[in-house]
């Protein structure tokens, strides 16, 4: 390698988040700071909030529940028609 071309290491660097959690790792910065990390990011902690853009959800569950009835009814209608026999 040659010398005097590589930044400083530093084994024990600390990173801040805004949340106060404090995470030790090894870098060429002593110290960084960032606002969101994997303590308080909502994928993380659970608190994902699922957008429903013009009502997609509920479309969709009223094309299964449409989707059950009609297969209801051909399970009856083939056992009327196997009873018939």
């Amino acid at each position: 390698m040659k010398k005097d071309i590589h930044p400083k290491y530093f084994p024990k660097s600390t990173i801040r988040c805004a949340c106060g959690a404090v995470f030790i790792v090894g870098s060429t910065k002593e110290l960084m700071e960032t606002e969101i990390c994997s303590q308080c990011h909502p994928f993380y902690t659970g608190k994902e909030k699922i957008i429903d853009k013009m009502g997609k959800v509920e479309k969709f569950k009223k094309k299964l529940a449409q989707k059950e009835v009609l297969s209801q009814k051909k399970s009856k209608n083939k056992e009327k028609s196997k009873a018939k026999k």
